[in-house]
This record gives C-alpha cells, sequence and structure tokens, in this order.
C-alpha cells in the first residue's frame, strides 16, 4: 500500500467502464490519492493496458456490465484483487456517437434509432449500473460499510432534442440511483451521484464539431477533485448529488 499521508490511504475502489473518458480520469485521480483500483472494460488487453499507465496501484479487468454473469465473476474478481471493495464507481456507458455519428451537427430524431442501438446504450448505462450496484452491495452490507457513486447527467441532456437513447438512459440510472438511496438508506452504505455538469471532450464527441464548440468542453480530470472527495472515509454524505464544475467553486458539502 501506498506510505503516503492521503485522503485515500487502503481505499479499494471499483471503476466501472475505466478505460477512456470520465471514467480513465477517475481512477486516475483516485490512484493519484492513494487508492488501489481495479478498472473494468469490455476489452481485457485495453483495460489492463491503461491500469499499467495510470499507474501499479491500478489493475485492469474484462467485464461487460451488460451480462449478470460476467459482472458477477467481474465483481468476485475485483474482490480477490483488492481483499475488499470500498468504493463502487458506476461509470460505465456508451455514447450518443454509436447511434448517430453526426449527433451534434445533425440530430435525428427518436424514430430512426434502431432497436438495437437504443438497447445497448440503455443497457450499457441503466442495467450496467443495476448489475454491478446487486453485485456489489452485498459484500457491503456484510463489511459494515461502503460507498456508491453513479455517474450521471445534465438534465437538459436527459430531454435534448435528438438525445435518444442517451439523454432516456441518463434519466432512468438517475432514478435508478435515488431509488438506491431510498433503499439504502437505514445501511451503513452511502449512495451518491456526480456528474460533470457539461459535455466533456472526450472520444464521445463526434469529429467535425466546431472549434468553438471543442473550446467550450471540460477536461474529464474536472471530475478528479469530487471523485477523490466522495471516495474519502471521513466523507459521510448520502443521497447528494454533485456537479464537477460547481465543487470547486462552493467547496465539499459538509460532511
Amino acid at each position: 500500500m501506498s506510505d503516503r499521508s492521503t485522503p485515500l490511504d487502503e481505499v479499494r475502489v471499483l471503476v466501472t467502464g475505466g478505460t477512456s473518458g470520465l471514467g480513465r480520469a477517475m481512477a486516475e485521480a483516485l490512484v493519484h490519492a492513494g487508492a488501489h483500483v481495479v478498472l473494468t472494460g469490455r476489452d481485457e488487453s485495453r483495460a489492463q493496458s491503461v491500469a499499467r499507465e495510470i499507474g501499479s496501484a491500478a489493475r485492469g479487468i474484462a467485464m461487460d456490465v451488460r451480462d449478470p454473469e460476467a459482472v458477477d465473476a467481474g465483481v468476485a474478481l475485483a474482490h480477490e484483487m483488492l481483499r475488499g471493495i470500498d468504493v463502487l464507481v458506476a461509470n460505465a456507458g456508451i455514447g450518443m456517437r454509436t447511434v448517430n455519428p453526426r449527433f451534434l451537427t445533425d440530430p435525428s430524431p427518436f424514430w430512426s434509432v434502431t432497436p438495437e442501438g437504443f438497447e445497448d446504450v440503455v443497457a450499457t448505462k441503466v442495467r450496467g449500473t443495476f448489475l454491478a450496484a446487486r453485485a456489489v452491495v452485498p459484500r457491503m452490507l456484510a463489511a459494515g460499510s461502503g460507498r456508491i457513486v453513479v455517474v450521471s447527467m445534465n438534465e437538459e441532456t436527459m430531454v435534448r432534442r435528438g438525445f435518444i437513447p442517451y439523454g432516456p438512459a441518463g434519466a432512468g440510472v438517475e432514478a435508478l440511483a435515488r431509488v438506491m438511496v431510498a433503499d439504502l438508506a437505514d445501511s451503513p452504505v452511502r449512495v451518491n451521484l456526480l456528474l460533470p455538469g457539461g459535455a466533456t471532450a472526450t472520444g464521445m464527441i463526434p469529429e467535425g464539431v466546431s472549434d468553438e464548440v471543442r473550446h467550450r468542453l471540460l477536461d474529464p480530470s474536472i471530475m478528479g477533485p469530487p471523485i477523490v472527495w466522495l471516495a474519502a472515509p471521513g466523507t459521510d454524505v448520502h443521497g447528494e448529488r454533485v456537479v464537477a464544475t460547481e465543487f470547486a467553486a462552493r467547496g465539499p458539502l459538509p460532511h
């Protein structure tokens, strides 16, 4: 373990969808703060490669969050690797680019979205969050503590023109997280939501957008400070919706 006196020394974190974008940025921030992290991706070699790039305190495993058996096996492996899971960061998701490569410049109506495209986006975000939390929470309850961070999106994005199925997937995972908050209210497991607060410069942004639009994109590293705070053992908040763009300005919420 790290010998640095940091907020996350000895904290064990599982990050779903940690090979790129927001997931990778959060994994990097967590490791830098002293945590030990297992990050997941659909491709094992890529997950392992990204983990090596992040540092020796990161490990990468394959886990398709849409598949119940894969999730159960992945969580069991992560639990074995880390000798426990203190924090689950439910981040895995795929963006509008997979459904419409020109979604920012040429939005498509919902009736043009294929059932397969709709299912893949919703299954990855909503079903994936459900399956990961379902596999992790019993272990946290048995251990007597745990924290879950569900990565969400702006409410405006949920209902934006041309954002089927990405918007409904975000609304669904937000509702799921709220139910998790209620179900775990009398338990030692804390659940909170975290969102960037705007579009971020990730692989989900399509090619061909203007320089003006790209200039306004948030750097994924904006998720670092709030995820480290939410993962810290001394942070005891439940049911909060933390917006990364507002976090630095207003400071952390009261513990």
